[in-house]
């Protein structure tokens, strides 16, 4: 019986220095990403505990939707697909984290 696969070649391998570059790139999102987090939280957080928020640093414009589905489709409605991350997600709890820890 064969497997039915969406990929038609294998993923490329990517580089330790293409990893480090995209690892800071993701740090440096975040870091900006937080801040702006930091500031709205308070008054976000009453009215719509266990939101999700996705956050452009750039604009420090924010989407919120209490289901994660719902996040996902109104930040590809806004911003499309990309290669490039412009936005981060977090949760409007008293940490900021999505999921288990």
């Amino acid at each position: 019986m064969s497997q039915i696969s969406r990929r038609a070649l294998p993923r490329k391998p990517i580089s330790p220095e293409e990893q480090a570059r995209r690892q800071q790139q993701s740090d440096s999102l975040a870091a900006r990403c937080r801040v702006v987090f930091e500031r709205v939280r308070p008054s976000l957080i009453e009215d719509h505990r266990n939101w999700y928020i996705a956050i452009d640093p750039d604009t420090e414009q924010y989407i919120i939707d209490p289901t994660f589905n719902g996040i996902i489709k109104k930040v590809v409605e806004v911003y499309g697909y990309s290669n490039e991350p412009k936005l981060m997600m977090f949760r409007l709890n008293d940490t900021g984290y999505c999921g288990k820890i």
